[in-house]
């Protein structure tokens, strides 16, 4: 194609102006995203079809896509039905009869009146279905033999576009071509030559031509790799900057830290020993605080992997050191649990724990604040109270988030600024695959508690269709004659957190009335004022209550040991993740417990979620067959805005070369931390486009 525009394309010419488009065709193509000529360049294939061989009717079985050339002899139109046109064309394959047909769409006519009276042979691409002796293909790709055998959709691997109403393949790939050719020779290459040699990655031009037109399947896996590569490498250079400023610019507290002296204090006050993954984890803390730069470290652990005493570790260090610590958590009963734990192992080494919570009085919420900020205090447990105006520290040292994605950036950093620099320490309970997790906290240190603390039962989860209800509730009720509680958590409804309230209490109702009219049963729903639901959490664990119905509110929340059975009902309705979340609310005792699911899932997906819980309590294992089944924009969710755009590059496929390209970035931050040096010029101001915010040094 020897198109050219009125003036010449740059990479910035928008699409209107491109020869061929027009502000209609411009319109269109703005709802897939595209906007400018470099826009189409970077507008990946979905996948290609093997075109390279022509087909011969007489010799198809039927059922395979195939390519075939042929001559138009005839065309017309019918309609069976009110609202239905057929448009059927035959062509004639050396001999062989093809029947080309659309649906609704007429204008096809005289489209193929025109090929017949020029007696122009046309390329097709479709499944064939055989029909007697007359191969049929519906709705098939097609266009015009072209005699210099420069054929965009046939004769050679063929691209598939993602493409839109009004938008057909043909087009996509005449636009993409055309901008191929006047535009490839203005693209730069970002990347230096030492890194493309030592990962043997091809140039980007000849990518971009390969990834779109590839000459050969090896070509192909070659350009696929060198853009995965790149949008990977980007993504990880900009977190191995960001970390690398915050490592350099925030100077930390030097703690003095001895680990045996730690150890010996921990023996002292714990009843069980520490699993390997806290002792490692707890070590890297110790190294971060004691490295005179600001820790901004991740504990990521499973349901019941003991993350509350690795935070008593790092709250010891920072006493030990004159420091105060601060531990914030997403609710009062959350947060009243975790005080509760840390008084009553620091007790022996006399320290205090104060809770500060909206639900203190006046007078007592006064009083907690002047010890913390006179220094009398040294550590402080409570919710987003902490953060209020009023709240003040004498010399805070350490800042711990608990369930830190329940907490916005902002209310993270208040509790930080509440100190000159403090350490800080965030937790999470939710397992994410290894793969996101480089990709949503690189920024951050990662420990991973990996292992469950010695006495943790395992919990047998069973899988039943809700017909088998009542069985269900009569199981439970011999574990309640044993002395245990159990939960039964409510269906999930996405609409309204109103509809899931009234669901709830209808659900309570039958409980309390049909199913344990002898039992006490609670309520709990997300409708409840705070200080009615910490009520009756409170009950719960004193055993006033022995069965609590439930919306997904307990899915993070108090230890009750004593509790042995959870029951979901309608299981299917929930994710995977919050699926083991609400089994976790069992287990916690030294009995053997049990999660009961109800469901009778519709899709194949549904049943595959039920069979991974009934296989497997590995948090991970779950989080990884969860982004298996969900795919990463659907398992982070809409909230987490820390996922780039990915055009090519797929977290879970190509998770090996996200490894690869994080320790190239890092490796390379750490030699030219300013990305300053003359090899690194394309690479700083490529990164600088994409991360318009990012503020490096300036270069003379």
């Amino acid at each position: 194609m020897s198109e050219k525009t009125a003036f010449p394309l740059t990479l910035d010419t928008p699409l209107q102006y491109v020869k061929g488009v027009g502000p209609l065709i411009a319109q269109r193509l703005a709802k897939l995203n595209l906007h400018t000529a470099g826009d189409l360049l970077r507008h990946y294939p979905r996948r290609w079809e093997d075109r390279t061989l022509f087909a011969h009717a007489a010799q198809l079985r039927g059922g395979e896509f195939v390519t075939l050339c042929g001559l138009p002899l005839s065309v017309s139109t019918t309609q069976p039905r009110p609202g239905l046109s057929l448009t059927k064309a035959l062509l004639d394959d050396q001999g062989a009869a093809v029947m080309l047909v659309w649906f609704n769409q007429p204008y096809m006519e005289q489209v193929f009146r025109k090929l017949i009276t020029a007696k122009h042979p046309v390329v097709v691409y479709g499944q064939a279905k055989r029909s007697g002796m007359i191969v049929e293909i519906q709705n098939p790709e097609w266009e015009p033999l072209d005699e210099t055998g420069d054929s965009l959709s046939s004769g050679r691997i063929t691209p598939v576009y993602p493409a839109t109403e009004g938008i057909t393949q043909a087009r996509l790939r005449r636009l993409t071509d055309h901008v191929l050719r006047e535009c490839l020779p203005l693209i730069d290459e970002p990347l230096p030559p030492e890194l493309r040699q030592r990962y043997r990655l091809i140039e980007l031009r000849e990518a971009l031509q390969n990834i779109h037109y590839p000459t050969t399947f090896e070509a192909l896996d070659a350009a696929r790799r060198r853009l995965v590569f790149e949008e990977f490498f980007f993504m990880q250079l900009y977190l191995a900057l960001q970390r690398h400023k915050l490592h350099t610019n925030s100077q930390g507290i030097r703690f003095h830290v001895s680990l045996e002296k730690l150890h010996q204090s921990l023996q002292a006050i714990l009843p069980f020993p520490l699993t390997k993954a806290q002792q490692r984890a707890i070590a890297e803390i110790a190294s971060d605080m004691s490295s005179g730069h600001l820790m901004n470290r991740l504990v990521q652990g499973d349901v019941g992997s003991g993350k509350t005493m690795v935070a008593l570790a790092a709250i010891l260090m920072t006493v030990q050191n004159g420091y105060q610590a601060a531990l914030m958590a997403p609710t009062e009963i959350l947060a009243q649990q975790h005080a509760i734990v840390l008084q009553r192992l620091l007790a022996p080494l006399d320290l205090r724990v104060e809770l500060a919570i909206g639900s203190l009085s006046k007078r007592e919420k006064q009083e907690v604040y002047e010890r913390l900020r006179t220094g009398e205090s040294l550590i402080a447990v409570g919710t987003h109270a902490l953060i209020q105006e009023e709240v003040g520290f004498a010399r805070l040292g350490l800042a711990i988030i608990d369930e830190q994605h329940r907490f916005g950036v902002l209310q993270r950093r208040a509790l930080s600024r509440k100190g000159d620099q403090p350490h800080v320490l965030v937790m999470t309970a939710t397992p994410i695959p290894r793969t996101l997790t480089l990709t949503l906290y690189g920024d951050l240190d990662v420990s991973v508690l990996d292992e469950l603390p010695p006495g943790r039962k395992p919990i047998t989860t069973h899988w039943r269709s809700r017909s088998k209800r009542e069985q269900v509730y009569a199981a439970a009720e011999r574990l309640l004659s044993d002395g245990r509680q159990a939960y039964i958590v409510c269906p999930l409804i996405e609409e309204s957190e109103k509809l899931e309230a009234q669901s709830a209490a209808k659900l309570y109702d039958y409980i309390a009335n049909k199913v344990y009219p002898h039992r006490r049963v609670g309520l709990l729903h997300g409708q409840m004022p705070p200080s009615e639901k910490e009520q009756v959490m409170l009950r719960f664990k004193a055993h006033e209550l022995d069965v609590l119905v439930s919306t997904t509110v307990i899915e993070v929340g108090i230890d009750v040991p004593n509790a042995s059975i959870i029951i979901i009902e309608d299981a299917d309705r929930f994710g995977l993740a919050q699926l083991h979340q609400l089994r976790g609310r069992v287990g916690r005792g030294e009995y053997p417990s049990y999660c009961i699911l109800l469901a009778d899932p519709k899709t194949p997906e549904g049943k595959a979620r039920m069979e991974i819980m009934v296989k497997t309590c590995d948090g991970f294992r779950i989080a990884d067959e969860d982004l298996q089944l969900r795919g990463p924009g659907e398992f982070l969710g809409t909230k987490q805005s820390g996922l780039p755009n990915l055009h090519i590059a797929d977290l879970l496929a190509d998770r090996d070369v996200l490894v690869e390209t994080r320790a190239a970035a890092f490796e390379l931050v750490k030699q030219d931390p300013t990305l300053s040096s003359p090899q690194h010029r394309a690479l700083r101001e490529a990164l600088q486009r994409l991360h318009t915010h990012l503020e490096l040094a300036s270069v003379s």
